[in-house]
């Protein structure tokens, strides 16, 4: 469900015509709601009521401050990767106690950051980040609290990009030996297990996969717990999927009754790492047609919005909806490549696909961005990011301003000897 509907012939925000945004600020620009924001954090929370949990946002998915400041108040935590997702997690208001350390890569720096702000634990991805860390926290005087993140060797069924549980999968350590790597978390001083961690990938839409992994879990659990380890959390991950084109996800309801039949008995809080079920329907992109231009071969529809804006299309050959911001009845259709204006081949945003004829000047609005949107845009041909409005009722507000072309060079410096 998302608040992104046609009142007569113009597609809303809520209670706010797209176009009217795009008269006021310019394109192309991320657009989220507020409303389905909200809906989407609650409903996913809700689903997990019977069970002790923690909902930690998956920043990776969308690290925009008023977001991650909307799902704290709403009881949420965050999952991080890195020190400046922590840093945005913080200043966001995100309780320190509500957030989890992920990823392959920490720096010695980022454990000390994440150690001083005291948050609830690293998920820790092999043998000698786990020692590292205890170097860390002994060098502060201080143990950190861990959990080892599992690789259950579980096919996600999900793009091979973003699939993170297979026995090949950088990530995680293998569960065949897990118990020795537990054994070895145990010797060291500065080092507390309170938990166990698993995440299989992303846009993930069957519950199998989830549950697979999950029974392997609990049974390195049970293991554990007769060895005399104190297993007090079991963060399952995320991953759950949404709609772009005909997938037919889970809802949350579902999913929480596949996991918890599982875990129910175990006495874990369970952490859950949601991300882009929450914000992926809840935001779009909009851009404006500037040319329209056919070959012998093909037509292409160029608009203002490139893969460096979004860049799921060329990367993984996603599928996103795109919609006019005004639609015109009695308009011929035409088969299409929505291309921007980066100078790639692979700048697209759809290929071959089959919509009304557009002139210069109208509205085109991509749907389901608010996922690996604006976190995986860049500067590439020095194109200044786009900003970030967010709509709340009848109202809505710029969370991210446009950048500026003194933006591009901020922090570049020629010197004097050149």
């Amino acid at each position: 469900m998302h608040h992104f509907q046609y009142r007569g012939d113009q597609l809303m925000c809520e209670e706010v015509p797209i176009d009217r945004i795009a008269q006021e600020v310019g394109t192309p620009f991320y657009l989220y709601s507020h409303a389905t924001l909200t809906h989407h954090f609650r409903v996913f929370d809700q689903a997990f009521a019977d069970i002790p949990h923690i909902v930690c946002f998956a920043m990776k998915a969308n690290s925009n401050l008023a977001l991650l400041k909307l799902f704290a108040d709403l009881g949420g935590g965050a999952d991080v990767v890195s020190g400046g997702e922590l840093y945005r997690a913080l200043k966001a208001g995100v309780p320190p106690g509500r957030i989890v350390f992920a990823g392959v890569g920490k720096t010695r720096e980022e454990m000390d950051y994440a150690l001083k702000s005291d948050i609830l634990m690293f998920n820790v991805e092999s043998s000698e980040e786990l020692r590292l860390l205890n170097e860390v926290a002994g060098s502060m005087g201080v143990k950190a609290r861990v959990a080892i993140r599992i690789n259950p060797d579980v096919d996600p069924k999900t793009h091979p990009y973003i699939s993170t549980g297979l026995k090949k999968s950088k990530f995680g350590i293998d569960i065949s030996v897990a118990l020795e790597e537990y054994r070895v978390a145990e010797e060291l001083p500065h080092i507390q297990v309170v938990g166990v961690h698993q995440h299989i990938g992303s846009q993930i839409t069957e519950v199998t996969p989830f549950v697979d992994g999950l029974v392997k879990v609990t049974e390195l659990i049970v293991k554990l717990r007769q060895r005399g380890f104190t297993i007090d959390y079991l963060d399952v991950g995320g991953g759950l999927g949404i709609t772009y084109k005909d997938e037919n996800p889970p809802v949350p309801r579902v999913f929480a009754e596949a996991l918890i039949a599982v875990v129910k008995d175990l006495g874990c809080t369970i952490v859950l790492e949601p991300g882009r079920v929450i914000v992926g329907n809840a935001g779009v992109l909009v851009t404006r047609v500037l040319y329209n231009k056919s070959t012998p071969a093909k037509h292409f529809t160029v608009v203002d919005a490139g893969m460096n804006d979004l860049i799921r299309p060329s990367l993984y050959g996603s599928y996103h909806s795109i919609l006019p911001a005004s639609r015109k009845a009695g308009k011929e259709t035409v088969v299409t490549d929505v291309v921007g204006p980066v100078c790639e081949s692979g700048d697209f945003l759809a290929k071959d696909r089959s919509m009304p004829v557009t002139d210069p000047g109208e509205l085109l609005v991509v749907m389901s961005a608010g996922a690996y949107g604006y976190t995986m845009s860049s500067n590439y041909n020095s194109r200044p990011r786009p900003p970030e409005i967010m709509v709340k009722g009848d109202r809505y507000f710029t969370i991210r301003e446009r950048e500026s072309y003194e933006d591009l060079i901020r922090g570049e410096q020629i010197p004097p000897e050149l």
